[in-house]
């Protein structure tokens, strides 16, 4: 049974219906976008219409999108590839700046290289709000510009919603020659992007956070952004990526991009509506309710709150029982005992950060979903809160 209440999009959200259709009508056509016969090029046609899709949603040229199997894989090819590619050309750049926020599969990434290929990784502080502090990164830059492989800072925190200031962290980073990454799989649709005008060099975004299916993502790679290839083999993507590209899955990615992209402004005014109300029940309900995260520089859809004195996990045990879906922080997290170090790096308390939840709006959302989580959630936190008195 699906949940009567669906609060986290920030993991996942629905299939547009525009994608279910593109999937349901390409799903029996055969062809393999490499090959040179009329099958593989009616493929071709559908991964380059996909591509120029992504791109138009981001300020790209066509070109300078890389198809990949998830946003995770993107973020590794940009932390990874641009890393070797900076140290192969200077030795001296082994030092990796990013945010600590940042998703696991940049920050796993950084240090891994750290552990197995001599990085330096450092972090730049952010303020309790999880905005980055620009200042700190400029004296962390400036203490040996040269040495910097490059930077990776989130475009949006998928754990507290807070957007980073990217323009100026790219004009920290620009006069020294030193790449920006940056992880946007969160901030698409709801934040504007346009790499160019920001000046980013690298931005990584997923189907799946704008309505379209699994298993799809993009790396945005520009102009003459040097990235040394993670995975070897036909390199279909660029040279940069190789494996064939999934004609299916690329234009029903296009095509979730390019609907999402129409419905942006209004859905953006109808998100912060719904979150706003949200956020008044809760505290209503709960007046000792505080919300993380950035209130003046925040994803319209996300509201991740501390309830004090509450077991997140038996919450969020207790909520999905009840028909309402939300979590503890990243789904990518999932199993994973112990408070979020993004919470932590904010500056909140161990105890504050283990009693907070995440809930998340999108397409499918309505007044429903709010008005289903607000009935249930005073019984719900009262018996999470037994819960931790007892350490259950």
């Amino acid at each position: 049974m699906g949940a009567m209440a669906y609060l986290d999009h920030a993991a996942t959200t629905p299939l547009r219906p525009e994608a279910a259709e593109v999937l349901t009508r390409l799903l029996g056509v055969t062809g393999n976008p490499s090959s040179v016969h009329a099958d593989g090029r009616a493929a071709r046609r559908h991964v380059e219409e996909a591509r120029e899709q992504v791109a138009a949603a981001v300020g790209a040229r066509p070109a300078e999108v890389v198809f990949t199997g998830s946003g995770t894989e993107a973020d590794n090819l940009a932390v990874k590839g641009i890393f070797w590619s900076r140290r192969a050309e200077d030795a001296r750049r082994t030092r990796v700046l990013v945010s600590p926020l940042e998703h696991s599969a940049v920050s796993a990434s950084a240090h891994w290289l750290a552990q197995a290929q001599g990085a330096t990784v450092e972090t730049v502080r952010v303020d309790p709000h999880g905005r980055l502090d620009l200042d700190h990164l400029a004296e962390l830059v400036a203490a040996d510009p040269g040495s910097v492989a490059l930077v990776s800072v989130m475009a949006a925190s998928n754990e507290i919603g807070t957007v980073q200031p990217l323009a100026e962290v790219v004009a920290v980073a620009a006069p020294h020659g030193i790449p920006v990454h940056s992880d946007a799989v969160q901030a698409l649709p709801a934040v504007p992007l346009d790499v160019a005008a920001l000046g980013l060099d690298a931005l990584a975004v997923s189907a799946h956070k704008v309505g379209g299916p699994l298993g799809v993502g993009a790396l945005v790679l520009r102009g003459a952004t040097a990235v040394t290839p993670v995975l070897h083999g036909g390199g279909q993507e660029r040279d940069v990526r190789s494996g064939s590209v999934p004609h299916v899955l690329t234009a029903a990615f296009g095509a979730a991009v390019s609907a999402s992209q129409a419905a942006r402004q209004e859905e953006v005014r109808r998100l912060r509506e719904l979150r706003d109300r949200l956020v008044a029940g809760v505290q209503g309900l709960d007046p000792s309710a505080r919300l993380n995260g950035d209130p003046a520089h925040g994803l319209p859809g996300l509201a991740s709150v501390v309830f004090p004195g509450c077991d997140a996990q038996a919450a969020l045990q207790l909520l999905d029982a009840e028909g309402v879906s939300c979590s503890a922080g990243s789904a990518c997290h999932a199993g994973v005992s112990g408070p979020s170090d993004v919470l932590l790096a904010t500056g909140l308390e161990p105890e504050d950060a283990a009693a907070t939840l995440r809930f998340s709006l999108g397409h499918t959302s309505t007044a429903a979903d709010v008005a289903a989580l607000l009935e249930v959630l005073p019984t719900v936190l009262d018996r999470a809160r037994r819960a931790a008195l007892l350490g259950v």
